[in-house]
């Protein structure tokens, strides 16, 4: 069984940061990428950053460019978000997600999914 477990969510003013991390354990399993998903209060589950381990390569939404960065280790089976510059409409449910598709920002192609981690922002 393969387990993804996120942490570092929380309320933040907007304009301020917080650090989503993400580790998982159990059984060993191949991946080509992990991501980050987010879904708000009414809105379908959306892409919001991956990174593909063969080549470091990383993928935004539009919406998170130059405010999120994603960074992992593929060794430790470990993904991060810093987000920076936070804003009201960054409030959601994030997911952390692992895929052996090449095409990491491809929602369906992700297999594993953590259960999620709330980010509040404040206006």
């Amino acid at each position: 069984q393969v387990q993804l477990v996120e942490s570092g969510g929380g309320l933040v003013q907007a304009g301020g940061s917080l650090r989503l991390s993400c580790a998982a354990s159990g059984r060993t399993f191949s991946t080509n990428g992990m991501g980050w998903f987010r879904q708000a209060p009414g809105k379908e589950r959306e892409f919001v950053a991956a990174i593909r381990w063969a080549d470091s390569t990383t993928y935004y939404a539009d919406s998170v460019k130059g405010r999120f960065t994603i960074s992992g280790d593929n060794a430790k089976r470990t993904v991060n978000l810093q987000m920076n510059s936070l804003l009201p409409k960054d409030t959601a449910v994030y997911f952390c997600a692992a895929t052996p598709g090449i095409f990491v920002t491809y929602q369906p192609g992700y297999d594993y999914w953590g259960q999620g981690t709330q980010v509040t922002v404040s206006s």
